[in-house]
């Protein structure tokens, strides 16, 4: 037992205290925006003119997930996007990640850019920050679209349970939060060949910026949705839910869940689909989001099966 605690002590010091990091980083686009919002400097865009849409991104990610999709919303919505904090060209300061906190930093935007409402589009554990947006600000969403959304307790892997604990926390994501990103996004994606070698480059850049370890365990940390998640019911606002049939970061029981207690909810299955929908059944998807966007009758409870091929 003492050469186990010993190690562990060594690998503490090894990985040292994740240090958090605010301002400009290295590499930051020449044609990037930002906004000072309390103690954070928030990368954005906002293209468009129209009905607003707000899109927010999942974990780990940033707003370029909506590549495929700004360009078509666009052309007949004003579209606001963002990186959260700690993820993206976004800063990365000491202090709460968690999706309610996240969310009062989506409504800061929205305010700051003179949005008072709008449909909420937001990606896997980006939808959690939007269930809290409509639950504690209902007046600024008129709409929820959800992709493969991260939002119950029992989806959590081990990994994050056990970096709850302060020092195991910050030894497990030290040492391997960065770790082979090519095989993990490869998890994401029923056709590993869409898996782009851009995309992963990408990805392991954002991970080499200041701070980011920090803040993706505080945002881990901030995932404690047993709290939250019997409170889902209580949102009425209509809600599309898109979902790749072959996910297996957020399976498929998981949307059905989440169909059968958001009362204005609308179900959406892609085939030969894993967890991007935006990207793996772009065009289905993104067409399925327009009609959705401007629907205009009352809504109605259906529970359909997409039909077609994955684009």
């Amino acid at each position: 037992m003492s050469g186990r605690l010993a190690l562990l002590g060594l690998l503490a010091c090894t990985s040292g205290c994740l240090s958090f990091h605010r301002g400009a980083m290295p590499g930051e686009p020449a044609s990037a925006t930002y906004v000072n919002l309390g103690d954070t400097r928030v990368r954005y865009l906002d293209v468009g003119k129209g009905p607003a849409v707000v899109l927010i991104h999942g974990f780990a990610s940033s707003l370029e997930t909506w590549g495929r999709v700004v360009p078509v919303l666009a052309k007949t919505h004003r579209v606001l996007a963002l990186d959260l904090k700690g993820f993206g060209w976004t800063d990365r300061p000491e202090g709460d990640y968690s999706p309610h906190a996240q969310a009062q930093l989506v409504s800061a935007l929205m305010e700051e850019r003179g949005i008072e409402s709008a449909v909420i589009v937001a990606h896997s554990w980006g939808s959690s920050i939007a269930l809290d947006l409509a639950l504690t600000e209902p007046a600024k969403v008129t709409r929820l679209a959800l992709y493969d959304a991260w939002v119950y307790e029992e989806q959590l892997p081990s990994f994050f349970h056990l970096a709850r604990a302060s020092g195991i926390g910050e030894i497990l994501f030290g040492l391997f939060y960065d770790q082979r990103p090519d095989e993990r996004l490869a998890q994401a994606f029923f056709e590993p060949q869409l898996l782009s070698e851009q995309l992963v480059e990408d990805v392991e850049r954002a991970l080499e910026r200041p701070g980011t370890r920090a803040a993706a365990l505080a945002a881990a940390r901030g995932q404690r949705f047993a709290s939250v998640q019997d409170e889902y019911r209580k949102i009425l606002v209509p809600t599309l839910l898109l979902w790749g049939r072959e996910d297996r970061v957020t399976t498929l029981a998981v949307g059905e869940r989440l169909s059968r207690e958001l009362p204005q909810s609308r179900l959406v299955v892609y085939p030969r689909c894993g967890h991007f929908p935006m990207l793996e059944a772009a065009a289905a998807s993104t067409d399925e989001l327009q009609k959705f966007i401007v629907e205009t009758e009352p809504h109605t409870v259906v529970i359909p099966i997409a039909r077609g091929e994955a684009r």
